[in-house]
């Protein structure tokens, strides 16, 4: 991690790993005549639920550095919510990718009809894991302090 946090970048190639080697694993899977889990909508509400506590951890952030805060802001708090939210990052990317590759796997055989309900679910985690990952990236901006110039 640099200064800047976990960039857009970064998740993406994490995303993109991550997806590769689901799509291999459940390719492989799959290939001995069984299907992919049936995944559960509780893990979309997981997803959800995470990157609603991230921005609403990150806020009060956002809120004393606009200069909106009434209260002081302890500095390690501060630092634990920048370290959460790059967490929730790097998590909402890698469960992207987890979910993205069983979709792949799924969606390349919908004449079964088992897939055709897994492919609606495949898609909506991938859509809350993607959320996941931008409430993360969202939230390191909030805490983001630029450097102060010192001609001011």
């Amino acid at each position: 991690m640099n200064r800047h946090g976990v960039r857009a970048r970064v998740a993406l190639l994490v995303a993109l790993t991550v997806g590769a080697a689901s799509w291999l694993l459940w390719g492989l899977v799959t290939g001995g005549a069984t299907l992919v889990p049936r995944p559960s909508w509780l893990a979309a509400v997981l997803l959800l639920g995470m990157a609603a506590f991230v921005t609403g951890f990150a806020w009060p952030v956002r809120s004393y550095l606009a200069g909106r805060a009434t209260k002081r802001l302890d500095p390690i708090r501060a630092a634990r919510v920048v370290v959460l939210a790059q967490a929730a990052t790097l998590t909402g990317a890698a469960a992207a990718g987890w979910y993205a590759g069983q979709l792949a796997v799924v969606a390349s055989d919908l004449s079964l009809v088992a897939n055709q309900d897994r492919l609606w679910r495949l898609a909506v985690l991938v859509g809350a894991a993607v959320l996941l990952g931008a409430a993360g990236l969202l939230a390191q901006s909030w805490c983001r302090v630029d450097p102060r110039d010192d001609d001011d």
